[in-house]
């Protein structure tokens, strides 16, 4: 019960368990809220819309601030400060924007106020009361790796932090007979082969899944035979039985390129690209667009003449590059200026952290993703989709071509002004970069959807904000 999949999306139970609770504590904070206001308890259902609004809305901006995903990741206090933001500052500011275009959901003055904190303060107790008094792990599965050679190293060397091991606990690995133990340096806990059989170990164990691992998984072998047999038993007795690959895929939302092979893209499912899909993508993307370049636009206006003025109104505001796009087909990015005119005299490289050849505004603009907003036009355009992967640049392409396998892979889908590489890979400035960005690229193209789109947009909230994934 560790995960929870929704179209093709894997999404941890605790995480969903732990927002529903919090939703129904938030939406009984609007009516105390009104209580401590006014001194009376309102009439249930003539308060609910209000109620069940600052709930959502809420709980909207919690999901943004990334505030379920970071709990394992940051302590109590990182996400605490998290949910203050949430709900004080943006949560605030989303209601203020509803009731002035609803008003006949406003309570009147101070109501909002009182139920912002009064939600707060319930929340850092319940949080407080189910770290103190229930297991984080106590809804966790209980999994066991079935080899200790080089396809469990990628278990072993990647999935070692608690923050990685969110919807499981990993028990052990077990050492076939005969085989290289390629783990223990990695602070694995490994276990031979049991003698009474891979069933007995996985009952005194609690065992609630085994992940194969093994590099030679061929039934008949002169070294060491898989235990197809013991691992039918297992499977046929309720133990969950899963490829090292699929495990991967589930727990860190990636697919692994080392670990792939063709046989597993034919025949795994997703890579949906029906009518249906391509049809609600676009038109998820025009509302979206239509939408965000309304919002920003005075900040598009402000944006564009601090960069004219940067150059004391004699340089270009806009930068245009062109980038790979879907099918290998070549698209125009359209950005506010963020370097020099002259930055690419002696030809393209990785753009870094700290760049030099940023102008002065520059470096705030893209730390702060400004400097993205004038491809909100390419996606009305349809060059661009709102989520997908990042486009590249053609000589990049190339070479990374050549080196990383399945690279040319990620152009079967429209690429993206944001997406799930940029979320869960930081940075992308060598070819090693491009090749994790690669993982959780391939992993949007097999399980996009549009619940997956929104998840994505919401928590590019978080990137803004937070200043997490940055470039």
């Amino acid at each position: 019960m560790g995960h929870i999949r929704i179209l093709r999306h894997y999404i941890h139970t605790p995480f969903i368990l732990t927002a529903m609770v919090e939703f129904a504590v938030t939406c009984f904070a609007a009516y105390l809220g009104y209580l401590t206001r006014y001194g009376v308890f309102p009439n249930f259902e003539e308060h609910l819309p209000f109620a069940l609004t600052f709930a959502l809305v809420l709980s909207f901006f919690m999901i943004a601030m990334g505030v379920y995903e970071a709990r394992l990741r940051e302590g109590h206090l990182g996400v605490m400060l998290r949910t203050a933001v949430a709900m004080f500052l943006l949560g605030t500011i989303g209601m203020a924007v509803l009731l002035y275009l609803l008003p006949a959901l406003s309570q009147g003055r101070g109501v909002l106020l009182f139920s912002s904190v009064e939600a707060f303060l319930f929340i850092t107790a319940l949080r407080w009361a189910t770290s103190a008094f229930i297991s984080e792990d106590f809804m966790k599965r209980r999994v066991i790796i079935l080899g200790t050679g080089n396809r469990a190293i990628k278990v072993a060397s990647r999935m070692r932090r608690r923050s990685d091991q969110r919807a499981f606990i990993l028990v052990s690995f077990v050492q076939p007979a005969d085989t290289e133990d390629l783990v223990s340096m990695y602070g694995a806990d490994v276990t031979p082969y049991p003698k009474n059989g891979l069933f007995d170990y996985c009952k005194r164990r609690d065992v609630d899944e085994i992940v194969v691992a093994t590099d030679d998984r061929r039934e008949e072998s002169s070294n060491t035979p898989m235990p197809f047999d013991e691992l039918m038993e297992c499977r046929l007795s309720g133990i969950e039985v899963c490829e090292v690959q699929n495990f991967i895929e589930r727990e860190a939302g990636k697919i692994d390129v080392d670990l792939l092979q063709r046989s597993w893209l034919v025949y795994s499912d997703g890579f949906v690209a029906n009518w249906y899909r391509t049809t609600s993508k676009r038109l998820f993307d025009i509302v979206t667009a239509s939408i965000l370049l309304v919002l920003f636009s005075p900040i598009i206006i402000l944006t564009a003449f601090a960069v004219w003025a940067c150059d004391f109104f004699s340089g270009p505001i806009l930068y245009r590059q062109d980038r790979v796009g879907l099918n290998g087909e070549t698209v125009r990015l359209l950005k506010f200026r963020t370097m020099q005119e002259n930055a690419e005299e002696s030809g393209a490289v990785w753009a870094d952290y700290d760049d030099p050849r940023t102008t002065k505004i520059g470096s705030f603009l893209r730390r702060s993703h400004l400097d993205e907003l004038p491809q909100l036009f390419s996606v009305l355009k349809g060059s661009l989709s709102m989520v997908g992967p990042r486009p590249e640049r053609p000589v990049f392409v190339t070479q990374l071509e050549q080196k990383i396998p399945y690279y040319e892979q990620r152009h079967r889908i429209k690429p993206g002004l944001t997406g799930w590489a940029q979320l869960c890979y930081p940075y992308g400035a060598s070819d090693m970069d491009a090749k994790e960005k690669l993982q959780y690229d391939l992993y949007y193209l097999k399980n996009h959807s549009l619940l997956l789109d929104l998840i994505i947009l919401l928590q590019t909230v978080e990137v803004v904000l937070v200043g997490e994934g940055a470039r």
